[in-house]
């Protein structure tokens, strides 16, 4: 699987670490030679674990450039790959050289051979496509070969086409059916029609890619060689770097989803709260788009397309409708129209709610993403703000409390530790070590404990980094139960951003983007660390997700688990039983119906993805996509649960409805897909056996 979570989990842990570079000379005077120098020259020196830059090394360059630039198989021959193949073993050398051979006869023969791919698609889409023929596609790109002939080319192009088009003439053959009128297309015009429909989104699309220049596929070749290193180092050019600042502060034009490259287009892989695709509750996680139109004007198909080219078709000004054709993770292509709006912050920050089971009430603090102002501290960050919630919620009574970090990808190194410590009376947080150095042991230091009673953390597979920081320090303390998916993310490294001209003393070549590092490793408390392993759940439930790659394990280059030792820390004692209140859950959760009904949903997606024929023959792809549909419809049952739990926003929060209608609305649908989440009743559940199995609850008990 290709990784580009590039602005999917891009949140960067702030550390204090930075490379010490010497004051070597850049002579070049070709921008391209001086990108390649500076960005190997950094990755060397400044990179938590450095490549050898070796054949090896320069075989997985090789291979994976190929795949980057022509992921389908649709456009080089296996005549190309043969003549590439001398530079094989010659790429490392290049590097070390500044030597941009090998881009420069890839990238010209892919100019040649993308020109002649429009001649072929023009020439398929000439000609009626045959649905009554037996024939299927196996869209399992990455175990064909390339084409032996431009005849095997070109009846690759006519599959792809016909399995592009097939969706369309399904559609429009379904709407004529259902129309009154008596003088109804004929199944050769829907046909037609269907095919014109195509041509106009691919014409669409190599339009778009003639705006390309020559330095867009470099920036690919750039970050093939930097992605060998490691799935979160990563260039950025100029335009790419001050996007990135624009996603980091939270606030931008879009639709508020974050995607990441496949073969057949757009996944996506973070939808963010508050944002259009939010509020639109058509589209999730898992999701691919296909295709992107404007407003109701013909698509473009993003199939192979580069990632950031295509959030260029999906982004845009605020009131603009943006129409984006959707395969569902169920196998299903839906059409999803999405009005853009500003994808606001406040959605991100912490908020609360109380739960009420029978007549205990419980507190759950929801937290996106660990933020900070990087600026000013002291202005507004994660700590802070669920500190606020706390003391918020003891004077509202509960009695337990849940943290939700499902879904939170990240942020600042320096609010998990805050955050541990509004729980434990001191102790070591985090371990972090750089390259070659020591370790270094982030403490609270803070002995005022905010939050002594029951507490319970939900996660899953797209909790990553400072979230599975956070949760296995309240498990290595047995501070709290954490609660969800066998493992988290998976992520257990720290990058920083380092613009590329600081390093440069004389620059003619302006702007030279900048790159984002990993210098560090963190590490639990045990010793452990998070990097792939991510954090075992203590009570391990399914989800949707549960057999669908998407952890950091499932990336290119990760870097491995290992151990360090231990830090001198003392578990809570606060809990009495508390094994016995994990066994207990895990009873539970194995015998309820709604987990085992969410199991078997997992594992239906799973086998939908795995599935990679598809039929060409209509009524063989009619009769695939109507089980599919039905499978589908069953399982929309999920969504109907009622865990009978009753939620409500805290009084300060009742008080702002009444200026803030849109505000009410967020939390009257949150409330609400609360009610139906069977794992914030079990959360609710082993709070009450925590309840019971609190020390201080029993002292207090004794005393009556």
């Amino acid at each position: 699987m290709r990784r580009n979570l590039t602005l999917g989990f891009l949140v960067i842990l702030i550390a204090v670490a930075s490379c010490s570079f010497t004051n070597k000379s850049f002579e070049t005077n070709d921008k391209d030679k001086l990108l390649l120098d500076l960005i190997t020259y950094v990755l060397e020196r400044g990179h938590y674990e450095p490549k050898n830059i070796n054949d090896d090394f320069s075989v997985n360059v090789f291979e994976d450039f190929i795949n980057v630039i022509d992921p389908t198989k649709r456009y080089f021959l296996k005549e190309d790959i043969a003549e590439f193949e001398q530079y094989k073993f010659q790429i490392d050398d290049q590097i070390k050289n500044t030597d941009i051979t090998f881009f420069e006869v890839v990238y010209d023969r892919l100019m040649k051979r993308m020109d002649e791919a429009k001649t072929i698609y023009k020439e398929v889409l000439a000609e009626p496509f045959d649905y009554s023929a037996n024939e299927s596609i196996d869209i399992d790109y990455e175990k064909q070969d390339f084409a032996a002939s431009k005849a095997e080319l070109r009846e690759r192009w006519r599959k792809q086409l016909k399995l592009n088009t097939i969706g369309t003439y399904d559609s429009k053959l379904n709407s004529s059916t259902e129309e009154d009128d008596t003088e109804k297309p004929s199944k050769e015009q829907i046909e037609k029609e269907a095919r014109e429909a195509t041509l106009t989104t691919l014409d669409e699309f190599f339009d778009f890619v003639d705006d390309l220049e020559r330095k867009d596929w470099f920036v690919q070749y750039i970050n093939t060689i930097v992605d060998e290193f490691d799935p979160h180092t990563y260039y950025f050019a100029p335009e790419d770097k001050d996007k990135f600042d624009i996603s980091m502060s939270g606030k931008f034009e879009g639709i508020g989803a974050r995607l990441q490259k496949k073969a057949e287009g757009a996944r996506i892989v973070e939808i963010i709260s508050g944002g259009p695709v939010w509020r639109n509750q058509q589209l999730e996680v898992g999701d691919e788009i296909l295709k992107v139109g404007q407003n109701g004007e013909p698509p473009v198909n993003i199939v192979g397309m580069r990632l950031d080219d295509a959030i260029k078709l999906i982004k845009g000004p605020k009131g603009t409708v943006v129409d984006l054709t959707v395969r569902k993770v169920d196998g299903s292509i839906e059409e999803v129209s999405i009005t853009r709006d500003v994808v606001e912050l406040e959605e991100s920050y912490a908020k609360s709610a109380t739960v009420i089971k029978d007549d205990q009430k419980f507190g759950l603090i929801n937290l996106p993403k660990f933020y900070v102002d990087f600026e000013d501290y002291a202005e507004r960050n994660a700590a802070t703000d669920v500190a606020k919630e706390v003391e918020r919620l003891k004077a509202a009574g509960v009695e337990g409390l849940i943290l939700d970090l499902r879904d939170n990808g990240g942020g600042s190194l320096k609010t998990v530790v805050d955050m541990a410590g509004l729980f434990i009376k001191d102790g070591p947080i985090v371990q972090v070590r750089s390259s070659g150095k020591d370790k270094d042991i982030y403490e609270d230091k803070d002995e005022r404990i905010q939050w002594d009673g029951p507490l319970v953390i939900l996660v899953n597979e797209l909790s990553a980094s400072a979230s599975e920081i956070l949760a296995a320090a309240m498990q290595d303390y047995k501070r709290a139960v954490v609660i969800g998916s066998k493992q988290t993310f998976g992520k257990g490294t720290v990058q920083n951003v380092i613009p590329l001209e600081n390093i440069v003393r004389s620059n003619e070549h302006g702007d030279l983007g900048a790159i984002k590092l990993t210098t560090q490793k963190f590490y639990r408390i045990n010793g452990g660390s998070t990097q792939l392993k991510g954090v075992e759940s203590d009570v391990v439930v399914p989800d949707r997700y549960s057999y669908i790659d998407l952890g950091e394990r499932d990336q290119n280059n990760p870097l491995a688990w290992d151990k360090i030792s231990p830090a001198n820390y003392k578990p809570w004692d606060g809990y009495i039983d508390y094994e016995a209140t994990i066994e207990n859950s895990t009873r539970r959760m194995a015998q309820n119906p709604q987990i085992k009904l969410i199991e078997e949903n997992a594992k239906w997606l799973k086998e939908q993805q795995d599935q990679t024929v598809v039929a060409l023959n209509y009524d063989a792809y009619k009769k695939e996509m109507e089980a599919d549909k039905q499978r589908s419809k069953y399982f929309k049952t999920i969504s109907d649960y009622d865990s009978k739990l009753t939620f409500s926003s805290l009084q300060y929060e009742q008080e702002l409805f009444t200026k803030d209608p849109v505000l009410r609305e967020k939390r009257d649908r949150w409330h609400h897909n609360l009610a139906k989440d069977v794992y914030v009743e079990e959360a609710v559940n082993v709070l009450r056996d925590l309840q019971i199995n609190n020390i201080k609850h029993g002292k207090l008990a004794s005393k009556d």
